[in-house]
């Protein structure tokens, strides 16, 4: 019997912790661990080098400042540079998901080089009357943004294939809405993603920072206190209890949103909390300009410095991006941090980030980066075991890591549609030097080498 291919020689990272064995490949997915090196006709040189399940990134924009047949080339490009295997989007439709969704997903279909899975924003009771087509066409999980409403509901959503123009919307995100997205997916048994920040709150913040001409990142984070997370999380978490829906908390980066939740916890409220590279590494007491601004936004160094914690006690599940495929001449078009725009790239550091400030400097292990970036998020969303571990007949996603590669992060180094990142010019230590998406090699020592299209929907199973 030959196989298609073996990695020898790397360590290999499964849940119980390091073994060294050679990785056998075939048809896509993992057919054993080894010590032998069995026939095969593409062997792998794993020497030096880290083997773990491949990354997922649980939290990625695209589609929204460029079309999703573009965005999609561009934007799978940056992950698999990044060593990330799969991706799953934030899709915001403006419309009904039986009118404007199968074109999304065709467009989708044939440009991805890595896989990917999509979360479905939800808006309106309309599309909450259409959660259950959604979970027809294999979309199992979705979000609601409590940060829209009001004076504040300004969002662009994702353009139809093919058009290049803004789709500029006001929505408003009321409690009644985000009551009855939880109860409908909990009925589905679908979890919810949410951005838990209270708008009538943040829309009074930002007036008074405004009328008091404040400027600047701690300006912006004080407009909309981490308090106003707290309330938004205490909001949604007792539905959550009273409709027994899982409440996935997205980009948490402050002390008092992550104590808030531990509460909810203790109350009985299954959480899972995401984290983003930037909480932990950013704060306004730092950052220079505009280019940093997010919302929620980065916080301070002791919020940073508590993020790290929670994530090191494993209080914290997954880590996500949070991406944004926007250009430097949309984020900077003010010239104030008002009129900035929110969000910017991020899926091509995430791991070189978590291997340069966590494995590296003993933050958080092997075992643990692996948990956070591809183990639970399989869990959670519905892929594991097909991702998310290197188990036999799980697909052969596997990211070969690096540890004492050095190397400075430039935005050109992932050919996606962003001019600008956050980390310009700082020298990382730990990158991945090979990606492999069900068996094909998609991207190698920086350069991309896979077929476009090969990246494919994930089939999600309903936990």
């Amino acid at each position: 019997m030959t196989y298609d291919a073996v990695i020898t020689d790397s360590h290999v990272i499964l849940p119980q912790g390091m073994v060294d064995k050679n990785i056998i490949i075939d048809d896509g997915k993992i057919v054993g661990l080894t010590h032998d090196t069995p026939a095969c006709d593409n062997k792998i040189n794993g020497n030096g080098l880290i083997s773990v399940p491949g990354p997922i990134d649980t939290h990625v924009h695209y589609g929204v400042y460029s079309p999703i047949n573009e965005a999609a080339k561009t934007e799978s490009h940056a992950a698999a540079i990044g060593g990330i295997t799969t991706m799953m989007r934030m899709l915001r439709l403006g419309d009904s998901f039986t009118k404007s969704l199968q074109a999304q997903l065709d467009a989708a279909s044939k440009n991805h080089y890595v896989d990917y899975a999509i979360h479905a924003s939800i808006f309106t009771n309309d599309q909450i009357n259409e959660m259950n087509f959604c979970v027809d066409k294999g979309i199992t999980s979705f979000k609601i943004y409590m940060n829209l409403g009001g004076e504040i509901g300004h969002v662009y959503m994702d353009m139809p294939p093919d058009s290049f123009d803004l789709v500029a919307a006001q929505v408003d995100v009321t409690d009644e809405i985000v009551e009855q997205t939880v109860k409908t997916a909990a009925l589905l048994g679908c979890p919810v993603l949410v951005h838990a920040e209270d708008y009538e709150s943040c829309g009074c913040g930002i007036k008074t920072a405004k009328e008091k001409k404040q400027d600047g990142l701690h300006a912006w984070s004080e407009s909309r206190s981490p308090e106003f997370e707290a309330k938004a999380i205490k909001t949604v978490s007792k539905f959550g209890r009273d409709y027994g829906c899982v409440i996935y908390f997205v980009h948490i980066g402050s002390e008092r949103a992550l104590a808030q939740i531990e509460e909810e916890r203790k109350l009985g409220t299954k959480i899972f909390v995401e984290t983003c590279p930037h909480y932990l590494t950013l704060s306004y007491e730092k950052q220079q300009g505009y280019l940093a601004k997010v919302m929620p936004p980065i916080r301070s160094e002791k919020d940073s410095k508590a993020v790290w914690s929670a994530l090191s006690n494993n209080l914290i599940n997954t880590i996500g991006t949070d991406h944004v495929a926007n250009q430097l001449k949309l984020k900077l078009g003010g010239d104030d941090v008002w009129s900035a725009l929110a969000g910017f790239p991020g899926i091509g550091t995430v791991l070189p980030i978590l291997l340069n400030d966590g494995v590296n400097q003993n933050r958080i292990t092997l075992e643990q980066f692996v948990k956070f970036t591809s183990q639970n998020a399989a869990q959670i969303f519905g892929m594991y075991p097909q991702k998310g571990t290197l188990e036999k007949n799980s697909d052969a996603d596997i990211t070969m890591i690096d540890l004492k590669k050095e190397k400075k992060a430039t935005s050109d180094l992932f050919g996606g549609f962003s001019d600008y990142i956050v980390y310009e010019g700082r020298n990382l230590k730990g990158w991945p030097v090979k990606t492999i998406v069900r068996g094909e090699t998609v991207a190698e020592n920086f350069e991309v080498i896979g077929k476009l299209g090969h990246g494919k929907l994930v089939e999600r199973k309903i936990n």
